[in-house]
């Protein structure tokens, strides 16, 4: 499944590219982060710095529960953000899911999206700001860092993200699983399946995608969710015929983890005062 180091590693990739300097490979990443979250005076040092802005009595942000757990998702309360704009390329915008738990041994390459969300200061929640991925298996070193870039500056729903924005960003990676084609358009579950559709309708090709929280998230039911689908891909047919036009539907899951900057913050100072980087 995707990792706190996966989150940290693009919002490495991403401020080296603003800052214009050489980024910590994911490698690099990983080990810093496996040695800050075993090293005590890391929390300590965060307390340290709530009392001198006084806000030792408020409750320390996420990261206690990042460090608890690499199962936790550190994202405030998530508006829902359905992307439904772009149609399905081979480089496919969508939007921010949930974890799905996972066991086993650690993923080095995948089909992956990378989601990038602003995250208001005032209430916590979450608003879509670049998303893009790919199904094809990515090496997640290079695929990673190359989607994190493309999803922050070439998403073209969205103005490129600018360093002064940093502060304000969360960042989500979803590592795409377990593809299976649909023995009908209703033949996958909410809140468990991802959905990639393809379609053809008066000579014109159609695809598009939803990552596997979103109907979840919206409060849709399959045949909502269906087409919505539909006009993400750019289908204009009236809603009532959508039934009969022939979906081709494949199902996926998603293993995602997000994290917000504050917390990358925090270990990147920690990789400075260590010398590192």
């Amino acid at each position: 499944m995707a990792t706190v180091a996966h989150c940290l590693y693009c919002f490495e990739t991403l401020a080296a590219y603003l800052e214009a300097r050489k980024p910590m490979s994911l490698g690099e990443v990983e080990k810093s982060w496996d040695e800050y979250r075993r090293d005590p005076l890391a929390e300590l040092g965060q307390n340290a710095e709530a009392s001198k802005s006084g806000s030792a009595d408020k409750p320390v942000p996420a990261l206690a529960r990042v460090l608890n757990s690499d199962d936790s998702t550190t994202s405030g309360s998530n508006s829902p953000s359905d992307g439904s704009t772009i149609s399905l390329t081979a480089e496919t915008p969508a939007t921010s899911t949930d974890s799905l738990p996972a066991a086993g041994p650690a993923i080095t390459e995948s089909p992956l999206f990378v989601t990038w969300n602003t995250v208001s200061a005032r209430t916590g929640d979450t608003s879509l700001r670049g998303c893009i991925g790919t199904f094809e298996a990515q090496e997640l070193d290079e695929g990673l860092s190359s989607y994190a870039i493309t999803s922050a500056i070439h998403d073209m729903r969205f103005d490129p993200i600018t360093k002064r924005e940093l502060p304000s960003l969360e960042a989500a990676v979803t590592l795409l699983t377990d593809f299976e084609d649909c023995d009908d358009a209703m033949d996958w579950d909410i809140g468990t399946h991802g959905l990639r559709i393809s379609f053809s309708d008066r000579g014109r090709r159609y695809g598009a995608t939803y990552l596997p929280d979103v109907a979840e998230e919206q409060g849709w039911t399959k045949e909502e969710t269906l087409v919505s689908l539909m006009r993400k891909a750019g289908w204009v047919g009236k809603k009532d015929k959508w039934q009969a036009v022939d979906l081709k539907v494949v199902r996926y899951q998603g293993r995602k983890k997000s994290l917000q900057y504050p917390e990358y913050k925090r270990w990147r100072d920690w990789v400075k005062q260590k010398g590192e980087a």
